[in-house]
């Protein structure tokens, strides 16, 4: 196992790419705050550097919050707002690596594909399937940060999505249930409950 000073790159660190693309962001994202001692442990048991996204993301920041909460990415944790830390979520978690939640419960892994090249999987909601973003987890988080979000969820918005989801914590997200339909509806076309939940991880 490397040491911290092995995994912390004073030369050349990935948060000032970070920094760089929340700050361009065409919508909200807010960087909680990490404890310093909590993420030098949680990039410790990560054995990653912070020359990586990941790393990065882990060791200087609780988390990543886009979209008044629609999307939740993890780092070190941060009690305050409730967000898990990397290493909670995926506790007994096997054959993947959770990254990020959705409000809806959707699930962003990192696992390998049939080639065994690490991309980013995301568990939808709605079809309960693992789709490929065919992206490595910094390609995908700059993605996200820098705009894709928009045309990634937008069938699964709905009119005043912004209120209900920015009145849900961070440990929660919102439930939806199907009505009598086309199997293949989308969540606008499904019945929400406003009321959210406490999130589960996905096996």
């Amino acid at each position: 196992m490397r040491s911290l000073l092995e995994l912390v790159d004073a030369v050349d660190p990935a948060w000032p790419e970070v920094e760089a693309a929340v700050a361009a962001a065409p919508y909200p994202v807010v960087v909680l705050a990490a404890d310093p001692r909590r993420a030098d442990e949680e990039l410790r048991l990560l054995q990653v550097t912070t020359r990586s996204w990941l790393g990065a993301v882990v060791h200087r920041s609780g988390g990543l919050v886009l979209e008044h909460g629609w999307l939740r990415v993890f780092g070190s944790g941060n009690d305050e707002h409730r967000l898990a830390s990397l290493r909670q979520v995926n506790d007994n978690v096997a054959g993947g690596m959770i990254v990020a939640q959705d409000v809806l419960g959707g699930q962003f892994a990192w696992m390998s594909d049939s080639d065994g090249t690490p991309t980013i999987w995301y568990l939808a909601p709605d079809t309960l399937r693992w789709e490929n973003c065919e992206r490595g987890y910094a390609a995908w988080l700059a993605a996200m940060i820098g705009g894709a979000m928009t045309g990634f969820y937008e069938s699964l918005r709905w009119p005043g999505w912004v209120e209900e989801v920015g009145a849900c914590r961070l440990d929660q997200a919102i439930n939806v249930f199907h009505r009598c339909g086309p199997r293949k509806a989308r969540i606008p076309q499904l019945y929400r409950a406003v009321r959210c939940r406490c999130l589960r991880r996905c096996p």
